[in-house]
């Protein structure tokens, strides 16, 4: 229980009454601080001393109320001069006035303390005392890193730092997160995800719910998103960390939202994806060549390749040959025509399937990319584009290929300095674009082909 020295009568006040409330108030006040306090009056005698001294000190607020200074008791004699000094000065100082110092606990320890100590004037406006705040100084340095820590985190940051209130709303930004998300730090706050996030808002959302109600996940998590921004939607990869927040003041945790700590790594997850793709496309071709090398019919070892090479590649592949045999460089042809040699089904998946000896003419049209390939020798993308679904198939029924081809890379069969056809890969609806890096398997695939068709058309048992 805090304790007050009291001086003088109360008759000219009235009954005792209301200042047993304000002293109740008073100590009620006191008692309740988190921080240590006690106060002395102008002769330096202490007149306050509230529960948190007590739990520092050890010293009961009976035991210090009244007495002068902190001589003898809770400073060191050949302290107590200077000590009691420094805390009366603030009386004629102006603001407030820090200090650290040793202080003597009941049972003979020392805590080193920092305090606080202003000036408590009377109704004259003069100096009527002092009151000291004080706490441990361990104490004080914990708030002031957590503190220190807090404002580096949403200035200085080289990652991405939101908080997220319980309704999945962020209330507070960092400058690196907002310009990860496109956006100024005063624009996201108190706007739902998807305003910000075209795509991975429902994992996002899953995962804070989540951290809400379980806590923070125990290793950090990858996460693909798609940032709307002026220039339009940017694919990236964000490895995310979070922390639930709970209030220190509630007698049970209760969450106040969700720290969400990101770093951008699209370019490393990107460059991870490409290595193990490239792995991949390698042992296939290694995997073909040794199976192609078991192979007694050269046709068949060229099957064998297109089988290998469709794997996480295209949904279906076509072999075409150039008709009245391959053609050498800088030779006139005239209008090439091309003859199915080999075909994946075009239904339910399957191994490429031989068009027999027959060789039958495929109706390709003017500017097919087939065609433009020939002609060309070299490598020819296409694709439908954003168009409706019966508008796709007829422009894969056009170009005379299963219906749910929408994106077409051929290839130029080349062997012995002559061109001999081309292998053609499809994709469906359900997959992405050819890009430059698959330009290069294809082609790699289409030497293995060309080379087997060559030596099918040496031994004679090749298409015509």
């Amino acid at each position: 229980m805090s304790a007050s020295r009291r001086s003088g009568t109360t008759d000219e006040l009235g009954p005792d009454e209301p200042e047993r409330d304000g002293a109740d108030l008073l100590a009620a006040l006191l008692d309740g601080m988190d921080a240590a306090l006690c106060a002395f009056d102008a002769d330096g005698v202490v007149t306050h001393w509230n529960r948190e001294a007590e739990r520092i000190l050890g010293w009961t607020a009976a035991e210090a109320v009244g007495r002068h200074g902190f001589a003898g008791w809770a400073v060191r004699s050949a302290d107590a001069e200077e000590v009691e000094a420094r805390l009366l000065s603030a009386m004629h100082a102006p603001g407030r006035q820090v200090h650290e110092f040793a202080l003597l606990t009941k049972d003979g320890g020392r805590v080193l303390v920092r305090t606080q100590s202003a000036a408590v004037r009377g109704p004259d406006g003069k100096p009527a005392g002092v009151y000291c705040a004080f706490g441990e100084v361990h104490t004080q340095i914990d708030l002031e890193r957590s503190i220190a820590l807090s404002e580096a985190l949403f200035e200085d940051a080289g990652w991405g730092v939101v908080l997220v209130d319980a309704d999945l709303r962020p209330t507070v930004v960092n400058a690196h997160a907002a310009r990860a998300l496109g956006t100024r730090r005063t624009a996201m706050l108190g706007r739902p995800l998807g305003d910000l996030l075209a795509q991975g808002v429902e994992e996002l959302e899953a995962v804070l719910t989540h951290v809400l109600a379980e806590g923070a996940p125990p290793a950090p998590a990858e996460i693909w998103v798609g940032v709307r921004t002026p220039e339009g939607e940017r694919r990236r990869c964000w490895r995310c960390g979070f922390v639930r927040l709970s209030s220190p003041l509630a007698e049970e945790p209760v969450p106040l939202g969700v720290g969400w700590l990101f770093q951008d790594v699209t370019e490393a997850k990107q460059g991870e994806q490409e290595a193990a793709l490239l792995r991949f496309r390698t042992n296939q071709l290694h995997r073909a060549a040794r199976a192609a090398a078991e192979c007694e019919d050269p046709a068949e070892a060229a099957a064998v390749h297109l089988d290998f090479a469709l794997a996480g590649f295209a949904d279906h592949a076509l072999i075409d040959r150039v008709a009245g045999g391959a053609i050498a460089d800088g030779e006139d042809a005239g209008p090439v025509r091309l003859l199915r040699v080999a075909a994946t089904p075009s239904g339910a998946p399957g191994p490429t399937l031989s068009a027999g000896r027959a060789g039958l003419p495929v109706r390709y049209g003017e500017g097919h990319p087939a065609l433009q390939c020939v002609a060309r020798t070299g490598t020819v993308r296409a694709s439908v584009g954003a168009v409706p679904a019966d508008q796709a198939r007829a422009w894969a029924r056009a170009r005379q290929w299963p219906e749910d081809a929408v994106h077409a890379l051929c290839a130029v069969l080349r062997s012995r300095g002559r061109t001999l056809g081309v292998v053609t890969f499809l994709r469906g609806g359900g997959r992405s674009a050819f890009e430059r890096s698959d330009t290069s398997y294809a082609e790699d695939v289409a030497v293995r082909v060309a080379g087997a068709l060559d030596l099918a058309e040496l031994v004679g048992r090749g298409a015509p």
